[in-house]
């Protein structure tokens, strides 16, 4: 099984027209960043965490814009800066933060550690992590230089286009489950759910950094 599946690789498609892009695209890479983040479970599982207990529409967009802050600053350092980091160990702390969110909406941290820690910061954080995980999806091809800044600005405008798209889906399922009387049992099974994929996602990048 290919480890580059579970980094959220880039179809053939889209490789070729970045391996081949000259000058300002920035349509296309809108389409790029959206598609981008609507398909990377990794970042939908963490906002799945984020969002599962948020009852207000006031705090979602508060906890939304915390991550938007955290992986915009980063996205757009990480590529213009070419800040280098592993992709795969990237990765791995992106799984941890979905482990992480998982272990917090069941109180883990409250019941190990007798209190939670700051949940705004704590997003902020793992945004700043995500973000470097989408610079270094891109960092992997020769991006020309030619109007790279404004092809940037337009995959991060198409990432919180893709994430919008993502958000709402996820609302709304929540949503619907918060009216059903055994939601409480879905929370559990839910975040239980989200530690066991952010386990298997820490594993697999770190196997495919090691084997690397």
């Amino acid at each position: 099984m290919s480890f580059d599946v579970f980094a959220h690789g880039v179809d053939d498609d889209t490789r070729v027209f970045l391996e081949q892009n000259t000058g300002v695209q920035f349509v296309p890479f809108i389409y790029i960043g959206a598609k981008h983040m609507f398909t990377g479970y990794d970042h939908i599982l963490f906002l799945v965490g984020v969002i599962f207990f948020l009852y207000r529409s006031r705090d979602v967009l508060l906890y939304v814009s915390m991550f938007t802050i955290g992986h915009s600053v980063t996205l757009l350092w990480g590529v213009l800066g070419d800040i280098q980091i592993n992709p795969y160990l990237i990765d791995a702390i992106i799984g941890f933060s979905v482990l992480y969110k998982g272990f917090d909406n069941l109180g883990g941290f409250k019941r190990v550690l007798g209190k939670q820690p700051n949940t705004k910061i704590a997003v902020l954080i793992f945004g700043l992590f995500h973000g470097f995980g989408l610079a270094s999806k891109l960092q992997e091809f020769d991006l020309a230089p030619e109007g790279l800044v404004a092809n940037m600005l337009a995959f991060n405008i198409g990432v919180e286009i893709g994430q919008f798209m993502a958000l709402i889906f996820i609302v709304i399922t929540i949503n619907f489950c918060r009216k059903s009387s055994l939601f409480q049992r879905f929370s559990k099974v839910t975040n239980t759910m989200l530690m066991s994929a952010g386990l298997m996602l820490m594993g697999f990048q770190l196997t495919g950094y090691y084997l690397s």
